[in-house]
């Protein structure tokens, strides 16, 4: 086998360096996907924890408090 010449091992070099650049801007990407869903993750679960202690307060509220009851509306009676 021959040795390899400057110029394959140059291209070989600059084709690994690219080769590490594009690794690295993919999981530089993805680790920032990955904190953007844990971040939304959190801030779902801290809205449905704001919405469920609402909704308690509210069912509490109403239990403790009924609104007054409706009074009938007056039939009318049918004019001929």
């Amino acid at each position: 086998m021959s040795k390899p010449t400057s110029g394959v091992s140059a291209a070989r070099r600059n084709a690994e360096a690219l080769l590490n650049k594009t690794k690295k801007r993919e999981s530089d990407f993805k680790l920032e996907q990955q904190r953007e869903n844990e971040a939304l993750a959190l801030k779902t679960a801290r809205l449905r924890e704001l919405r469920l202690a609402k909704e308690a307060a509210d069912r509490s509220a109403v239990a403790t408090n009924p609104p007054p009851a409706r009074r009938p509306k007056p039939r009318r009676s049918k004019q001929t």
